[in-house]
């Protein structure tokens, strides 16, 4: 039957296809409900391969981004480093996919290396006084027409995928603890991983792969996927290309109002979508979610109630970032903490009461807040890739986790006072760290830092910007310069 379609699609287009079954399945018709292919769209158009992908970017980058006038700066050991994420990822989805735990365990071992040289290089940045301005090899406007095309390119493959099995595994999971139809239990909550439970109902969209996979029908059920499934995906569709969107956003606004250089941010936006991972991962929420949230609290660090709320938000999405909160805490200590805190705070509890109408039993809203807040001993998590695997004994993610809390309370106390670009670079840092620990295939989320990782390496001298000159003291700032106005008449 497959030598008869792909000899029905070869006669259809006068010969003009590859006689490959994984290619004539993008030009045979479509079950009903599925988004439609870019090869429908834009005739005979195929998706660049990842590592494809990886070569061309990687050159591309160089010829933007690298210094040829300064071989041995800073600027250029940063932009090979970031280009080496990509052969980790790589390899471990190779090996995912061949079930080789070999490459797998090389492609983690890789990423961990380039994730700790990342991590000593955010814990030096504060020491660099000199950073000269080292902009990119192409004007405003190239860099701007550049960002915009590869972003509708990495957008338009969110739209026309489909997650496979293993994208539905977990939000199937979560979708049957939800509604009660399973019962709950703490290693089903324990394998999802600590996060908001809403957040695991939505599919994991794989923009890129390797190795093409036939997503027509991924359950193995009926051409027709059921109404709750195709809610899901356009619901993960929308929010992954909102967050991506807030990302590069976010990115220009920190560039335009606090380097005061719309072009640093432009370049940095513009590398994050050059990375190979950036296509790879475009279509993961809880890759890119937690990190445009964290951009835009750096954005909006001058209204502290602002930055608690976006803190609070990443806080109940991932759980991850309450790890900042002795860092961020630090820095609005001389001013704004208690603004700070009073908007995280009411963030978090309205994501509890959301939660509470949303779960069907008491047990279930008890589990899941639990979850949500990561109530569970290092022991007992259910652990995914590198920590998984029989070479590694798990004893050993013990003091790994030890020593990243000696470093989270070292930043809160050193240095002091923390100015604007320290508490960028000491957040990445909080966030490489966390890399090593997390249970749950750690090293792969690179969206939690890599944009604040981006606006690190570009960021201009930012020593003046210390809470105690560029915050007010008033909720309302506004408010208060209108009273200090009025008084000044009278």
């Amino acid at each position: 039957m497959p030598a008869v379609n792909a000899w029905a699609a070869f006669i259809r287009f006068g010969g003009d296809v590859p006689l490959d079954l994984s290619d004539v399945a993008l030009h045979l018709p479509r079950p009903p409900g599925q988004p439609a292919r870019m090869s429908e769209i834009l005739f005979h158009y195929y998706r660049v391969n990842p590592t494809t992908w990886f070569y061309l970017s990687s050159l591309l980058a160089i010829t933007v981004f690298f210094k040829f006038n300064r071989v041995w700066s800073v600027r250029n050991f940063d932009l090979a480093g970031l280009l080496l994420f990509a052969p980790g990822l790589l390899a471990v989805e190779y090996g995912g996919f061949k079930a080789n735990i070999a490459a797998q365990q090389l492609g983690f071992v890789w990423l961990f290396v380039i994730t700790g040289l990342f991590t000593v290089r955010m814990l030096c940045d504060s020491l660099m006084v000199r950073r000269p301005l080292l902009e990119p090899n192409l004007t405003s406007g190239g860099l701007a027409f550049l960002g915009l095309s590869l972003l509708v390119f990495l957008l338009a493959n969110v739209l026309t995928s489909r997650p496979d099995r293993d994208d539905l595994a977990a939000a199937t999971t979560a979708a049957k603890l939800e509604s009660g139809d399973a019962e709950v239990d703490a290693d089903q909550l324990a394998r999802l991983g600590p996060g908001y439970p809403l957040l695991f109902l939505l599919p994991h969209i794989s923009t890129q792969q390797i190795f093409a996979t036939d997503t027509a029908n991924p359950s193995g059920g009926d051409a027709a996927d059921p109404p709750a499934r195709i809610v899901h995906e356009t619901t993960a569709r929308g929010m992954a290309i909102l967050s991506q969107l807030l990302i590069v956003s976010g990115m220009i606004v920190v560039g335009w109002r606090h380097f005061e250089s719309t072009k640093l941010g432009i370049a940095a936006a513009v590398l994050y979508l050059l990375l190979p991972y950036t296509a790879i991962m475009t279509g993961r929420v809880d890759h890119a979610l937690p990190g445009a949230l964290l951009v835009w609290a750096i954005a909006a660090y001058r209204r502290p109630a602002v930055a608690g709320g976006l803190i609070g938000l990443a806080i109940g999405i991932i759980y991850y970032p309450v790890f900042l909160l002795p860092l961020w805490c630090s820095f609005y200590w001389e001013r704004g903490v208690r603004r700070f805190v009073g908007g995280m705070t009411a963030t978090l509890a309205a994501l509890v009461v959301g939660l509470w109408f949303t779960s069907p039993s008491l047990a279930i809203f008890s589990e899941q807040l639990r979850q949500m807040f990561g109530w569970i001993f290092p022991s007992e998590v259910s652990l995914e890739g590198f920590w998984a695997f029989p070479a590694y004994d798990p004893v050993f993610r013990l003091p790994v986790l030890a020593a990243f809390l000696v470093m989270m309370a070292t930043l809160a106390m050193w240095p002091s006072p923390k100015h604007l670009g320290t508490l960028m670079s000491c957040t990445t840092a909080v966030l490489l760290g966390s890399q090593f620990w997390k249970a749950h295939n750690g090293g792969l989320f690179l969206a939690w830092f890599l944009p604040l990782l981006l606006l690190v390496v570009f960021r201009p001298n930012l020593e003046n910007r210390v809470a105690l000159r560029v915050l007010d003291e008033d909720w309302f700032p506004s408010r208060r310069r209108q009273r200090d106005g009025l008084s000044d008449v009278a």
